[in-house]
């Protein structure tokens, strides 16, 4: 059974890979209706708040930013969030659920967009990413936006982006703290299942963007959460990058939201939760 935390990959079948990392094996196999959620909910998101405005940080369409900032006299801080969808699904348009909640805070929200694949590698994805969040922190005080205090947040594939993105900068560019949801921080195992099919990496770019094999003495306060229905690998992901984090002297914590999947942890990012307790506590600090 292993302890819950060292890597045990290499010991897997590639069928037994592909079912410790299909998170919707835990829900029936139905994606649909959250999918739908995050449609509905997003929809109402930007219908109630009309000052949304689009970014772009590219010459792409898909290389675009949605911020929405509260009224406020005084520099906010800006949740800044990545979506997932295993690198190649979803959008910042079903991304701004949150937004919401966020702003009843006193904090902004930016919802990010990136280049899908097959249409582009995970390197340049990773690039994009990282090239948005720098792009909003250099224009923050433009927005009203306090730069020190920018909380990036990612699920499934979007925590990865926003542990490379952190990674990819330096210590005075890095936001201020980071919440990472049921993410995939050691990217060995998918090289040879259907998650790598639109990605295409061999094992050296599976090496190159997985955060849990690169140098982490440099790391803002991070909270690393996961639900508790979900496969025991993602589980085992998340744990394993906390303890790396941990051992590297960085500050990070743990949370299981015992109730809820690989799909709806997202809606508790900024609402009355355990977890929704974490963006304003992060927000409280500046980053260096």
């Amino acid at each position: 059974m292993g302890d819950g935390v060292t890597p045990r990959w290499q010991s897997m079948t590639p069928a037994e890979r592909t079912a410790a990392y299909s998170p919707s094996s835990m829900i029936g196999g139905n994606l649909a209706p959250f999918i739908q959620a995050y449609t509905v909910q997003s929809a109402a998101a930007y219908a109630a708040n009309p000052s949304f405005q689009a970014l772009a940080y590219g010459d792409r369409p898909s290389q675009t930013i949605d911020l929405v900032v509260p009224q406020s006299d005084e520099p906010v801080p800006l949740h800044f969030f990545v979506h997932g969808g295993y690198w190649q699904q979803l959008s910042k348009k079903e991304s701004t659920f949150g937004a919401p909640d966020t702003l009843a805070q006193g904090i902004a929200f930016a919802a990010v967009d990136y280049t899908l694949a097959p249409h582009a590698t995970l390197e340049h994805i990773v690039i994009e990413v990282t090239t948005a969040l720098r792009h909003l922190r250099a224009q923050a005080p433009s927005f009203g936006i306090d730069p020190a205090r920018i909380i990036v947040s990612g699920s499934s594939a979007g925590a990865h982006l926003a542990a490379m993105a952190t990674l990819a900068l330096p210590p005075s560019e890095q936001p201020a703290g980071l919440i990472l949801l049921s993410g995939i921080y050691d990217l060995r195992p998918l090289v040879d299942i259907y998650v790598n099919d639109a990605l295409g990496m061999d094992m050296a770019a599976a090496k190159r963007n997985s955060p849990a094999l690169q140098d982490l003495s440099h790391f803002p306060p991070t909270l690393i959460g996961w639900g508790g229905i979900e496969t025991d690998e993602f589980k085992r992901q998340s744990r394993h990058f906390a303890q790396l984090l941990e051992r590297a002297g960085n500050v990070v914590e743990t949370l299981e939201m015992p109730a809820r999947n690989h799909f709806d942890i997202v809606h508790d990012l900024a609402n009355d939760t355990a977890l929704g307790q974490w963006l304003p506590r992060l927000a409280k600090a500046k980053a260096p």
